[in-house]
């Protein structure tokens, strides 16, 4: 029972950081199962087969606040299913031993790109209003599709930055969009590990509890997004996926570090996550103090002479 409330916590928590911020449920949710010692192709499917509803929530409550772009979601969730189907296929084959490793690398790498985008450019800001393309989405939604299945997570850290940096869809709108349309993919993905696997090492209260926490955070998500600082909450996310993701590969057969070598990699890492916190706060108050400048002198550039 503990372990299942932990783990309605867990999903909880990590949905409230992906309908806030567009990403980081998977890998959020992958990264714990995984540090419990599940087997990693089980990991991937308890937690997509948990996304089904919590997107289904999340979506909802997205186009409830205006939030999605159905054009978009459609243009890149369709290849998205396709992509996650065929990389839950590749996952439920390879061994517990060769995968490990392999999804923790996956997930090291997103967690630096989180970690490292929202720590130095935060939210990019461009022109908006050009339409997204086709032979831009199609493949897109295919590759995070893809990644999303195998490294149990990245339709987000992929599909979100990516739409962002075009610069041609509203902040809310991106996130959004690829929390609706992740529905799809986690369809896919699911059905792609039933059909490799059967219920082979899935524990069905887990993705339960997951499914729980996740149903509960994401009407509260979908509010949150005008709120909360993305810059510094991708931050956090960044750093919590690469501390625990590289533990997971220093005791991997690939480098089988010992404790005396393992100590001065956490020392480095805990420092560096702490300065990126640190780096990612003090930007987000300088923006709003800036922000907050121009407001008060176009206020006053308004105001009628003698007044």
């Amino acid at each position: 029972m503990r372990t299942l409330i932990l783990l309605a916590l867990a999903g909880l928590g990590a949905q409230l950081v992906d309908g806030s911020l567009g990403m980081a449920y998977g890998v959020t949710s992958t990264t714990l199962l995984l540090a419990m010692g599940t087997n990693p192709a089980a990991a991937s499917a308890t937690v997509h087969l948990s996304e089904i509803g919590t997107t289904l929530m999340s979506g909802a409550s997205h186009w409830r606040f205006g939030n999605v772009d159905w054009k978009v979601v459609v243009r890149i969730g369709v290849p998205g299913a396709i992509g996650s189907f065929l990389g839950a296929t590749v996952l439920s084959n390879l061994s517990t031993e060769v995968a490990e490793p392999v999804m923790s690398l996956i997930l090291f790498g997103l967690g630096v790109y989180v970690m490292s985008r929202f720590t130095f450019k935060g939210l990019p800001k461009g022109q908006l209003g050009k339409p997204l393309r086709k032979r831009f989405l199609a493949p897109l939604g295919l590759v995070a599709g893809f990644l999303d299945a195998t490294g149990g997570g990245g339709w987000g850290p992929v599909g979100t930055p990516a739409l962002l940096a075009s610069g041609r869809m509203e902040p809310r709108k991106v996130i959004g969009s690829i929390d609706t349309s992740e529905f799809l993919v986690a369809v896919a993905a699911s059905l792609g590990f039933l059909v490799s696997l059967g219920s082979q090492g899935l524990k069905w209260t887990w993705v339960i509890a997951f499914l729980l926490g996740g149903v509960v955070a994401a009407p509260v998500a979908a509010w949150l997004v005008r709120l909360v600082p993305p810059r510094v909450l991708g931050s956090a996310v960044g750093g919590i996926i690469v501390v625990t993701n590289v533990r997971t590969l220093l005791k991997s057969d690939w480098i089988g570090a010992s404790s005396a070598l393992s100590t001065p990699v956490y020392v480095v890492l805990y420092v560096m996550w702490a300065a990126a916190l640190a780096y990612s706060v003090r930007a987000h108050r300088r923006e709003r103090a800036l922000e907050a400048r121009t407001e008060s002198e176009s206020a006053e550039g308004r105001q009628p002479l003698g007044v």
